[in-house]
């Protein structure tokens, strides 16, 4: 039985090679030929971590981690973190996952596209400029982005990769998404997989939807403020040194 645990979660790592490899290509065929991710989790994945106990989290946070690679939404695996393990483990199972699969996916977005972007740029000084303004403030930008719902996850990890931002500051900015991830795991926790998957939910609290959906809103408005101006800084600074 153990060594058929460990076999099924050998699989799900080999999926998650294969998915990184070429991330945009795999949604594509999936998308074609009609798979639904939603119903593979909600009719095997997610019972089977359910059923694993304690090694169901080494499990989850593997699927968590193909998920955010893949370019799939994470949102019911988010729920189901909050629904199997609880508020406490269910928020640094989700977290966890999701900071590894974000750095695989800036680590991909860094290597296989920043490259082509250095040389386009290498003949505009005030695009480079900005780039590396932006690149010097990135642990700010990261975190505010972090808070904010507006910037898609999965595609955000992809395009930091192509920016000047350290992979150091981009880890260490993963803790923004702590909010947003205590919230979701904690509405999860309210139900149970079932209810997750079938669209439905437990009652709760519009205190802290509000609290987190304003503390987004915030940091929407900040990181757009902050990025144009130092934007127009850099860009100030490469005309004056024209």
């Amino acid at each position: 039985m153990k060594s058929q645990k460990l076999l099924k979660l050998a699989i799900l790592i080999l999926i998650g090679v294969v998915l990184a490899a070429a991330p945009v290509q795999a949604q594509e065929v999936a998308n074609n030929s009609g798979f639904n991710p939603k119903a593979l989790l909600c009719n095997n994945a997610l019972p089977w971590i359910e059923s694993l106990g304690f090694t169901g989290a080494i499990a989850f946070m593997v699927i968590y981690i193909i998920a955010t690679v893949a370019f799939l939404p994470g949102s019911v695996l988010t729920l189901a973190g909050g629904a199997i393990f609880g508020l406490f483990w269910g928020s640094i199972y989700v977290f966890f996952g999701a900071t590894i699969g974000a750095t695989c996916a800036f680590i991909v977005g860094r290597y296989f596209a920043r490259g082509w972007i250095s040389q386009k740029i290498a003949g505009n000084e005030k695009f480079a400029a900005i780039d590396k303004a932006v690149g010097n403030e990135g642990l700010k930008i990261v975190f505010l982005t972090r808070l904010s719902p507006i910037f898609p996850f999965n595609l955000l990890n992809y395009g930091m990769g192509v920016t000047g931002v350290s992979l150091k500051d981009y880890v260490i900015a993963s803790v923004g998404m702590i909010p947003g991830t205590i919230m979701y795991v904690y509405f999860g926790s309210l139900g149970n997989i079932n209810t997750i998957c079938n669209g439905g939910g437990a009652n709760v609290n519009p205190l802290a939807q509000w609290t987190i959906r304003i503390i987004g809103l915030i940091a929407t408005v900040a990181v757009t403020l902050y990025v144009t101006k130092i934007a127009r800084q850099a860009l100030d600074k490469s005309i004056a040194i024209d």
